[in-house]
């Protein structure tokens, strides 16, 4: 650093002033160098006295006349003046001149070979401030030569940590506008400007008479963009593309996918895609030729227009190269730019698997119905409900509407408008209630038996497709074992009479006047199900999610210890979906992962290892409000219980698109009640206007089939890890500037096995980056290895490797940028760096 060359000019000062005979030592600073670092300077056998051009004078009085004694170094910061013009000429022939090369300093303190020296001397201005040489002494360059210095001078100027070509480059497009760029100017000071655009030559390849940093900056993107759309670029782009298009690659890369400058990224492409007017000279382009380029967003809006128009024409066939419609979505979701697009390309998906059900077909009888919606069917409630969660998240939703009024109308009449009129056919049937569980059997069938402690988690509104990504993902968990199986509401379907129906009774009735008895008890508040439950249980419980869900583990084991049976009333789905309809499908993804988090923190804090989930009914929703063509008259008995998905009364309600069922059939007793019920997705008319898009109450899976799952957990803390990748492709020698490889992500996601995101690059023994950066996100969980399998293409820097040193393929965690393998390789690219001609 500079104390260091300060200490040097010391050591050497200190030997001019041994000895017995006094001495007088003149040091002209011709370029104040020094100047900042004189008043720091002690010597041990001399004072230093400061001289100024118009003092000459009357520091040769104080010399000759005042003080004879002491030795003095005279300190001038300006050049030796003429011999006319300096009174202290005479003093000087008997006195000693002091010479301190500040570029001499440098080479020998910094160990740079005395070649190099002329170097330095050029660019002696950037060392005259203490700070910038301490940032170039920073740098701990090992091995100097004329373009680690240069290289070094830069960073110095851009505050990098090491001394790197990649991080100036970075700097200057991050840290700064890319017009009136400060760090160009403060090149351009130290006189190195010219050395700067000569490295951006070499490195990317760019030259040009009037070199501008905009120009450079179109010149990485538009090249990037030439490697990975498969056609030529328009003419007017032509001029950008260099032929160093590894180096590129691996910088914008390396900027795309940092988290800090990913932002930045997305900046500097929006400028060039404006600059170019990149949405209109990709207009002729086939989506084909981009689906493998990130350059800039204008793609993805390309691709999603293609991919909507193609699910419009309900072309479910349709591919770009080998990738089928949903596997673009995912694709491009895990690209750049799919973070900003992540939720419309979910969407699309979703949309694609509903466009298949056009052609849905349900069987006849009720057994077949059940069954295929469980295995099934259920998946296009769970793909309808996911379209439209993606789709509430656009900020824009302007260019799907026409998809969204596809989606809707498959959804409603080619889906709902064939499975509820079969359904409610079906239910007719003589033994139709022995298909599966009836809901006023759950206790009986479900609790009774179980010697241990078992928490029943019912969930008001959790319908059953809601319930299978609860399964799912706690079969995520290896500390957790756990079946499904549907099971058969209540009719009608709705929250006080589900809830009564799934505690332990003999009897289970509705009043003329609307009141659900259990074993004659009115059940319609905690207290009074708790009251039911005890009756059987004595040692149990009923409790509210939002009582428990905050507890603390003493308080939480104080709610479980001593009980047999708890139940645990979970309030999020119906809620939203009565006050806010259009938001119930986001309640249904907090359902699950509330009802998940609780089981784990019940049987981590409250020793409880079963658990039964469960709902009271299910819900219908559709976008689209009711019309007034779906509503069906009412009936005029004034003592009838008259809702908008079903009518109780004494009499069947005899209208076209009706339905009648025995209440007593349903309820398991003598009732003589009638439940009407509309065999579609129409309503009953009714006062005022809730219930326009949420509805339930009626007859149809979506209201009826509710999930029964239960779920066992094991004992003991459940130890996590991150999910590994491991290399594929057996290769050892690297033959090409592009290569593609296959990597194998070792095990599925899941609760115990975490994602994360894995960098991968290519490295040269001295930790330089020589190939393109490939980000993975290793989420997949599927099962079956071969499907785990990802392909990265690699495309390596131009320049010249060496057989005899080392390479490797490195893999870094993303969450903790920890190195997590290293695959040693042979660079043996025979014509790398122009063809090995030196053109």
């Amino acid at each position: 650093m500079a104390e260091l060359n300060l200490k040097q000019i010391i050591d050497r000062l200190n030997e001019e002033f041994t000895g017995d005979t006094r001495k007088l030592v003149f040091w002209y600073d011709d370029k104040a160098d020094f100047a900042e670092d004189i008043d720091s300077v002690e010597l041990k056998n001399a004072k230093i006295l400061k001289l100024e051009p118009g003092n000459q004078f009357a520091t040769k009085y104080f010399l000759e006349r005042q003080d004879k004694t002491t030795n003095y170094l005279i300190y001038a910061p300006f050049p030796k003046p003429d011999v006319r013009e300096n009174h202290l000429e005479d003093t000087m022939l008997y006195s000693k001149r002091f010479f301190a090369d500040r570029a001499s300093l440098l080479t020998v303190d910094l160990g740079i070979d005395q070649k190099y020296k002329q170097v330095i001397e050029k660019h002696i201005k950037f060392f005259a401030n203490k700070e910038r040489t301490s940032r170039f002494y920073d740098l701990e360059i090992e091995n100097f030569n004329e373009e680690n210095i240069l290289i070094g001078l830069m960073s110095a100027v851009c505050r990098t940590r090491t001394c790197s070509f990649d991080e100036v480059i970075r700097v200057l497009l991050t840290d700064d506008k890319l017009e009136d760029n400060k760090f160009l100017a403060e090149f351009e000071k130290y006189d190195l400007l010219p050395a700067f655009w000569k490295f951006c030559e070499q490195q990317f390849g760019y030259n040009d008479n009037k070199p501008t940093l905009e120009k450079l900056v179109v010149t990485l993107f538009i090249t990037y963009a030439d490697k990975y759309i498969q056609k030529e670029l328009p003419k007017a782009w032509q001029t950008f593309i260099s032929y160093k298009s590894g180096n590129i690659i691996a910088f914008l890369d390396s900027l795309m996918n940092n988290y800090l400058y990913r932002e930045r990224y997305d900046e500097l492409s929006a400028h060039v895609a404006a600059g170019l007017n990149v949405e209109q000279g990709l207009k002729e382009y086939t989506p084909e030729t981009l689906v493998e380029c990130d350059s800039f967003a204008q793609i993805d809006i390309i691709i999603l227009h293609w991919l909507t128009d193609r699910l419009l024409a309900e072309d479910t066939g349709a591919k770009l190269g080998n990738h089928p419609i949903p596997e673009i979505c995912e694709m491009r979701s895990k690209m750049h730019f799919g973070t900003k697009y992540a939720a419309a390309y979910e969407m699309l998906s979703s949309a694609y698997s509903l466009i298949i059900a056009v052609n849905y077909a349900c069987p006849e009888d009720f057994k077949s119905i059940i069954r295929q919606y469980a295995e099934k069917d259920y998946q296009i409630d769970s793909k309808y409900r996911s379209f439209y969660t993606c789709y509430d998240k656009l900020e824009n939703t302007g260019a799907f509407e026409e998809l969204r009024d596809l989606v809707e109308n498959i959804y409603t009449n080619e889906y709902l408008g064939k499975l509820l009129p079969l359904w409610n056919s079906a239910i007719m049937e003589a033994d139709a209630l022995t298909a599966l569980p009836l809901q006023r059997n759950f206790y009986s069938r479900f609790v009774r038996g179980n010697k241990d402690r078992t928490v029943v988690i019912i969930s008001d509104a959790m319908r059953y497709e809601v319930g299978r990504e609860l399964f799912q993902r706690m079969l995520d968990d290896p500390k957790c074992t756990a079946k499904m199986e549907p099971m058969l509401s209540t009719l009608p379907s709705y929250t006080r009479l589900g809830m009564a129906a799934l505690l332990p009774h003999t009897s289970l009735e509705l009043t003329d006047d609307g009141k659900e008895l259990v074993d004659g008890v009115y059940c319609t508040d905690l207290a009074s199900r708790q009251t039911v439950l005890q009756g059987t249980v004595p040692e149990s419980c009923c409790v509210q999610f939002d009582e428990i869900k905050n507890m603390k583990k003493t308080a939480l084991r104080e709610v479980f210890t001593g009980k047999q049976v708890v139940y645990v009333y979970h309030d999020q789905i119906d809620v939203r979906g009565e006050h806010t309809e259009d938001e119930v499908f986001v309640a249904c993804e907090e359902a699950v992962a509330e009802i998940a988090d609780l089981i784990r923190k019940i049987s981590t804090n409250a020793n409880t290892l079963h658990f039964i989930v469960t709902a009271d009914h299910g819900f219908i929703y559709k976008r689209d409000k009711v019309t007034e063509s779906d509503k069906i008259g009412g009936v005029s008995d004034k003592n009838s219980i008259v809702k908008r998905r079903y009518i109780v009364s004494s009499q069947p309600v005899m209208e076209d698109g009706v339905c009648n069922l025995s209440l007593g059939y349903i309820l398991g007793n003598e009732d003589s009640k009638v439940v009407s019920f509309p065999c579609s997705t129409s309503v009953f008319k009714t006062p005022g206007s809730g219930g326009q898009n949420y509805v339930h109450g009626g007859s149809s899976p979506q209201e009826m089939l509710v999930p029964v799952i239960d779920i066992k957990m094991e004992k003991g803390h459940m130890e996590t890890k991150t999910v590994q990748i491991m290399l594929v492709s057996l290769i050892q020698k690297i033959t090409n500037l592009i290569t593609t490889l296959d990597f194998i992500q070792s095990e599925p996601v899941s609760d115990v096995v975490k994602a994360t995101t894995f960098r991968l690059y290519f490295v040269s023994e001295d930790g330089e980056k020589i190939s393109n950066e490939n980000i993975y996100v290793a989420d997949n969980r599927d099962p079956a290895s071969q499907n785990r399998i990802f392909r990265m293409r690699f495309t390596f820097k131009n320049k010249k490797y060496d057989k005899d040193k080392h390479y490797y393929l490195v893999a870094y965690d993303d969450s903790n940028d920890l190195e997590v393998f290293r695959h040693a390789v042979v660079m043996d690219l025979a014509f790398a760096d122009d063809f090995g001609f030196g053109l």
